[in-house]
């Protein structure tokens, strides 16, 4: 794996600026808890795992400022509201912290077990890219999103290791382009096929029989099944569903939440107006209109085919007996 999307260096987190790939690949280092925060309310940071772990070295930086850990805990909370890894990163320091043990080992413990679960993604999934398959993602779930590997990427990496030529049809994710700045980027670094399209083409391309399976990644999964992810994922798993095309989630146990029942309980961030009325810093609507922008949205879990988890892919029917082993509620959510 050649992309990490942040490490610890000298007593530093240090993280590559998302905003502004693939035109500039810059890499910020930084000693203080704010400055963590704001590069994840801001997407200079994104994607669940990665602003979990960020989130876990943060509070390693606050504990160094001399800052306190409950205090430091709700700065890093108030930034994302769906992604369930947040709290879980934050959380994974925030107790080690409290009972006087070693933080950065706390972190650092944190950050490899969201890169081990990432690599097992990828091999529990790789058996899906036997072949050639034609695959649609949509957003970014790859290293970028995940430290290293990826969610939805992860099956892909570890299936062209192994001698498989996926195609991947990449959703350019308005109003950011997470898909075809930050996915393609990914891809292309690696040199494995795929083309960018308009969200709006995912349903062409999928009527005309040329996708052969939707994998994505997640914000937030509650215990049956339902899940949120960025904004769009639902009329994908739709379309799937009406063009008989297998729809597949792949996430970390952290993304799972058994305290959140259903979907309707998975917080829905929305954010600035401004993201959908611009292109890059440039007004493309007119001057007098208002925009709406939830960042996520809500599937259900009836149109997933499975979820690709660390052991395996799990039917939406069995999720909430296996979670039981794994997870406990969420405490700061």
């Amino acid at each position: 794996m050649a992309v990490r999307a942040l490490w610890w260096e000298s007593g530093k987190l240090a993280y590559i600026d998302q905003r502004l790939l693939p035109g500039r690949l810059h890499v910020v280092r930084t000693s203080h808890v704010a400055d963590v925060a704001a590069a994840i309310r801001t997407l200079a940071v994104r994607g669940a795992p990665t602003i979990g772990v960020a989130a876990a070295y943060g509070m390693v930086l606050a504990k160094a400022e001399g800052r306190r850990a409950d205090a430091s805990a709700r700065l890093l909370a108030s930034t994302r509201p769906t992604a369930r890894d947040l709290f879980v990163g934050i959380e994974a320091v925030r107790r080690p912290w409290i009972a006087g043990e070693d933080v950065l080992e706390a972190a650092g413990a944190y950050r490899e077990r969201i890169v081990e679960e990432c690599h097992a993604i990828g091999i529990s999934g790789a058996p899906l890219f036997r072949g050639k398959p034609r695959v649609l993602t949509h957003c970014n779930a790859g290293a970028l999103a995940t430290v290293e590997w990826g969610t939805a990427l992860a099956p892909i990496r570890v299936a062209k290791q192994r001698g498989a030529r996926p195609f991947v049809w990449v959703d350019e994710t308005r109003p950011l382009l997470q898909g075809s700045r930050l996915t393609a980027w990914e891809l292309a670094q690696e040199h494995i096929a795929h083309a960018v399209i308009a969200d709006g083409a995912a349903g062409h391309f999928m009527r005309a029989g040329e996708v052969d399976f939707v994998i994505v990644g997640a914000d937030r999964i509650a215990r049956n099944g339902d899940f949120a992810n960025k904004v769009g994922t639902y009329e994908k798993a739709v379309l799937a569903n009406e063009n008989r095309i297998p729809f597949y989630v792949a996430a970390p146990w952290s993304t799972f939440d058994i305290s959140k029942p259903t979907g309707a309980s998975i917080p829905v961030e929305e954010r600035a107006e401004e993201e959908v009325l611009e292109l890059a810093g440039t007004r493309i609507a007119p001057r007098r209109s208002r925009a709406r922008n939830p960042a996520f949205d809500v599937t259900p879990a009836r149109y997933v085919t499975g979820f690709v988890t660390p052991e395996g892919i799990l039917p939406p029917a069995t999720l909430a007996k296996v979670l039981k082993g794994h997870l406990r509620p969420a405490t700061a959510a």
